[in-house]
């Protein structure tokens, strides 16, 4: 009688993944808190950390689950754009989650919101991940001379870049 082998017995006693491990309230709304994925280039321990960091507010504090991927997603389609110089445009919306995929001022903001938030060595891994990206942004986007005077813009440097002609308000 033929023996099965160990990879077949294994095989048959897999049991369906948990993709949810609870529920997270944001705003008024309710939704399943996804276990933490695989962000391109960084470790899994530094994923379990952005992961810990976007839920671990019941406020959210200008992040939810799966805002890390949403602004470098942004990110980087921003700057694989074609052209040798870039303008950022303006969101319309004015909420995060429609402005990290509209500006890319926006979603770097939130990424380092997640750097802030992060330990010492997870922080050290995304420094390292962002930091040809910025020197692309900052290479290809335009200094604006007059960022100076808009208060209202924000604090780090990818602010006072040059916006799009159409976008000024």
């Amino acid at each position: 009688m033929p023996r099965r082998r160990p990879g077949a017995l294994r095989a048959r006693q897999k049991k369906t993944p948990v993709l949810f491990r609870s529920t997270l309230t944001w705003g008024t709304e309710v939704f399943p808190v996804p276990w933490p994925t695989r962000l391109d280039r960084l470790s899994r321990r530094t994923v379990s950390a952005v992961h810990r960091a976007e839920c671990g507010r019941p406020d959210g504090g200008g992040l939810w689950p799966g805002a890390t991927d949403a602004a470098l997603r942004s990110y980087r389609h921003f700057l694989a754009l074609p052209g040798r110089w870039l303008y950022p445009r303006h969101s319309v919306c004015g909420c995060p989650t429609c402005d990290v995929p509209d500006d890319v001022a926006v979603a770097r903001d939130v990424l380092e919101l997640v750097r802030l938030r992060l330990p010492p060595g997870a922080r050290r891994e995304l420094t390292a991940l962002l930091a040809p990206l910025d020197e692309e942004l900052e290479r290809r986007t335009v200094p604006d001379p007059f960022a100076h005077r808009r208060p209202w813009r924000g604090d780090g440097w990818w602010h006072r870049r040059m916006y799009h002609e159409s976008a000024h308000l």
